[in-house]
């Protein structure tokens, strides 16, 4: 079974090949080219299976896994947004630092140069006959100063609990060990091993 990412975003693929180093993964661009998928779920794990399911159905195939990532931010001072909005803050087709320059507007506004916040990741797995997901959450605070050039989306104004640097400043290996997306990749490496492993 080939394991197929549902996911364009260069920053996501990279973090889950590393997490996957001794496996073959890639992204379903290299099959299916540019693909709108609709997210219309309200919670990270229905935008997950949206994703991964769309890209299983299109592949139309039977010899692969499917693993799809709807991750974001969630600032409970700010009416716990953005949320599932993470990737679209800003509007659609939003960059990474215009969707960072929101939230630290959104910061000031209020009044706040931090506020405790966490990031959460919805892992989704879809192979023939199974659908999974898996959850990771990393905890910490925001700033309303950008720190730092490493990570992507809001790396650069999260601080992790127990750390006094952004993750736009901690070194990957340290990122790798902490992250949402970790945790919750870690969790489905046994389902996505039983999947492949499957007659």
């Amino acid at each position: 079974m080939q394991i197929i990412l549902a996911t364009s975003n260069r920053g996501k693929v990279k973090e889950i090949q590393a997490l996957f180093e001794e496996d073959e993964i890639l992204p379903f661009s290299e099959f299916l080219g540019p693909m709108a998928i609709e997210e219309n779920g309200d919670t990270f794990a229905q935008n997950a299976l949206i994703k991964a399911g769309a890209v299983f159905d299109a592949l139309g195939r039977d010899d692969v896994v499917v693993v799809s990532d709807d991750s974001g931010i969630t600032v409970a001072a700010l009416n716990n947004e953005p949320g599932i909005y993470s990737a679209r803050y800003a509007g659609e087709g939003a960059s990474d630092r215009e969707n960072l320059e929101k939230l630290v507007r959104r910061l000031k506004e209020k009044g706040l140069s931090e506020a405790p916040a966490y990031y959460t990741a919805a892992i989704a797995i879809v192979a023939p006959g199974a659908e999974y997901v898996m959850h990771g959450w990393m905890h910490g605070k925001v700033i309303d100063t950008p720190r730092g050039e490493g990570g992507f989306g809001y790396d650069p104004i999260f601080i992790p609990e127990g750390f006094d640097k952004t993750l736009g400043e901690l070194e990957p290996e340290v990122k790798k060990r902490l992250s949402h997306r970790s945790k919750a990749l870690r969790l489905a490496k046994p389902i996505i091993d039983m999947l492949r492993n499957r007659e």
